[in-house]
């Protein structure tokens, strides 16, 4: 079985756990899943908590993704306000068989268009903000994470890593998901529905 190939897009000012939450599952198969990091330049890239990470691919040269993962993250405030960068995303995630985000990342998907007329969610402490991206996606407010097409959304910073589970679950079975979560001894919600984050 060929690998998938991961792009997950780096900017600065994302959330660590938005992106190493799934990485980490990903990552405990490599067999079916490479995972690239998409920066800007060559340049390690600053997290809002302050840690650097590598890119291993610039934007102008990133491989053809199977899956795009967009994370969160307070940088998420300025790029959907950024021409040059939501015109590369639409370019670059728009072909892509799956695209995914976690936490605000959605904002940027909406944003850039892609995620018109899907369902969809988001940090439900900034989920008012992030709705005011696309006025023509239908914003989830109760969700762990919503699933349309292929396209996968997901709340707040660790409900990623539900979502995460549910992908390799879609794409691999419950054998897989298991023998991942069970690997990082996680206990992950599988009901999408289950949010008690969300305002009653």
């Amino acid at each position: 079985m060929a690998k998938r190939t991961v792009s997950v897009i780096l900017f600065d000012g994302f959330q660590l756990l938005d992106v190493f939450g799934p990485v980490d599952l990903l990552g405990t198969v490599p067999d079916l899943f490479d995972l690239r990091f998409i920066g800007p330049g060559h340049e390690p890239v600053a997290s809002s908590q302050g840690t650097s990470v590598s890119v291993t691919d610039r934007r102008d040269d990133a491989p053809e993704p199977d899956i795009i993962l967009v994370p969160g993250g307070i940088g998420t405030r300025t790029l959907v306000r950024d021409p040059e960068f939501l015109t590369w995303l639409t370019g670059y995630a728009g072909p892509a068989p799956l695209v995914t985000s976690v936490c605000t990342g959605s904002a940027l998907l909406a944003a850039a268009g892609l995620l018109d007329g899907y369902r969809a969610t988001s940090n439900k402490r900034a989920f008012d903000w992030v709705a005011t991206q696309g006025e023509h996606v239908e914003w989830v407010r109760r969700a762990r994470w919503v699933e349309d097409r292929n396209r996968w959304t997901s709340s707040g910073v660790a409900a990623g890593m539900d979502m995460t589970a549910a992908l390799i679950r879609h794409l691999h079975g419950n054998d897989v998901a298991k023998k991942v979560t069970d690997f990082l001894e996680l206990e992950v919600h599988a009901d999408p529905a289950w949010d008690p984050f969300a305002p009653a």
